[in-house]
């Protein structure tokens, strides 16, 4: 069993003892000091908070609005949404902060808080700072019952972000309708499974024409819950056995989203934000930004319309913040989060689908097709266990002198771009592991670059650093 508790929330296995998991009790502390560090930041009295379907969801949800409305709030209850409708909901409701019950891609017995500002976006490491200080020092002050809070349902607020994201002007419905489209939707039991078939129907796809999978929101999901490859068998067989044109995935809390071709192949998650980058770019220049272990691909397309391509550290607030420092026309991270800031600074899987389904229409081209179309990279995942005690800094440091010579970047690990290919080495901030991402032009050599990273960190441990 679990509880974690850091600068971007409180996260747990569901049940056990106090300290140890994510109880009741926790869950009060927490709430309290969110609550009251919004107190110091902003002079509304309203917090919006909102729940995918796990089957702990509504347990939290009584417990953190009533917290909060012991602290005099004003609570918008979203009820089942998504991470981006709360985001949304925020800035629109004039709240003083937002709190998102998920656990995102975790297991069903997981849940977890996660904290947004007044402008709907991810706490900063600072705030979250403040607000472990508020916690650790049980600093609470909950008001009497002439000045308690109350709570307001609002269950609609879904339908105000999907008309925001059907105004977008390159929202094409026209093309969508016309392309007659039929999709397979995995809503992995959770929100999408509601809100994804509501979204497509805005667009003009018929219903007949929305075939359902997993879609019950439940909570007790059919599969692991992150979109990958390895998870999604059934919605792949599906398609490619009963002529789907598409295939749409997205996480319990809809920030994460995959497509699946017209063949039962995964177009790929690190292509989600190439594809739609692909598309704004026709139509706005600028900016693009993913983070350092996103794939080269974007980079390209950005070069393709001659936009600057930049990359952050790993991380929605990290991408984020690039984003907003160079003015970006669209971001996002290669686990298909897709951040479209003419909606909204935040992964939003619903605006992504609106916007490839524009593309994807109006490309009159298969699902395959147009994946044919993006530069071909292939990534490798590996990692390699060190020692305790053993220095990872040095490492890194060593390893960036070996490699002076080549394009380095160091703000997030070390990340090495040769002419076709790349390595990025993370540390591990809770275990001695170096995470070593590699890509390259084949798989072969994706892994072959990842091996001798693995080896030469091998060799400079074993030389004693």
């Amino acid at each position: 069993m679990t509880l974690i508790s850091s600068i971007s929330g409180i996260r747990g296995t569901i049940g056990g003892s106090p300290g140890s998991n994510l109880t009741p009790i926790d869950i009060v502390k927490f709430t309290s000091a969110f609550g009251m560090w919004l107190t110091t930041k902003s002079g509304s009295m309203r917090v919006v908070v909102g729940r995918d379907a796990r089957p702990s969801g509504e347990m939290l949800d009584y417990i953190v609005t009533g917290t909060l409305v012991g602290l005099g709030f004003e609570v918008i209850d979203l009820g089942l949404s998504t991470t981006p409708t709360v985001e949304m909901a925020v800035p629109e409701l004039e709240a003083a902060g937002g709190i998102i019950l998920t656990a995102s891609h975790n297991p069903a017995n997981w849940n977890a808080l996660k904290l947004l500002n007044y402008r709907g976006e991810f706490v900063t490491k600072k705030d979250g700072m403040e607000i472990l200080e508020i916690l650790e020092n049980n600093l609470y002050r909950f008001e009497p019952v002439e000045s308690l809070g109350r709570i307001k349902q609002d269950r609609n607020f879904i339908k105000t972000h999907i008309e925001k994201i059907v105004s977008i002007p390159f929202v094409d419905r026209y093309a969508i309708d016309k392309a007659d489209y039929k999709i397979v939707v995995d809503g992995v039991n959770s929100s999408g499974g509601v809100f994804v078939p509501e979204l497509l129907r805005t667009l003009g796809v018929r219903e007949q024409n929305i075939y359902r999978l997993n879609c019950e929101p439940t909570g007790r999901f059919a599969h692991d819950p992150e979109p990958l490859r390895k998870n999604l068998d059934e919605i792949c067989d599906y398609i490619a056995e009963n002529g789907a044109d598409l295939g749409i995935v997205v996480d319990p809390d809809v920030d994460r989203l995959v497509f699946v071709d017209e063949n039962g192949e995964l177009f790929g998650e690190e292509y989600t934000i190439v594809a739609i980058a692909d598309y704004i770019l026709q139509f706005q220049k600028g900016a693009v930004v993913s983070n350092l272990s996103s794939s080269r691909a974007l980079a390209d397309i950005a070069a393709r319309y001659g936009c600057p391509y930049k990359a952050s550290a790993v991380g929605e607030v990290n991408v984020i913040e690039i984003m907003k420092r160079h003015d970006a026309v669209i971001g996002g991270e290669g686990n298909g989060g897709v951040i479209y800031p003419g909606l909204h600074y935040g992964r939003d899987a619903l605006v992504g689908i609106a916007l490839f389904l524009s593309h994807l229409a109006k490309s009159r081209k298969t699902c395959s097709e147009l994946r044919a179309t993006y530069p071909n990279y292939f990534m490798s995942k590996q990692k390699i266990e060190l020692v305790e005690g053993t220095d990872v800094d040095g490492i890194l440091v060593q390893m960036k002198e070996n490699y002076r010579h080549e394009r380095v970047n160091d703000i997030d690990g070390l990340k090495i771009d040769f002419e076709e290919s790349w390595v990025h080495l993370r540390k591990s901030n809770t275990e001695p592991i170096i995470r070593i991402y590699s890509e390259a032009k084949s798989q072969a050599e994706a892994d072959a670059l990842a091996d001798k990273f693995r080896k030469e960190i091998s060799d400079l441990v074993g030389g004693g650093i």
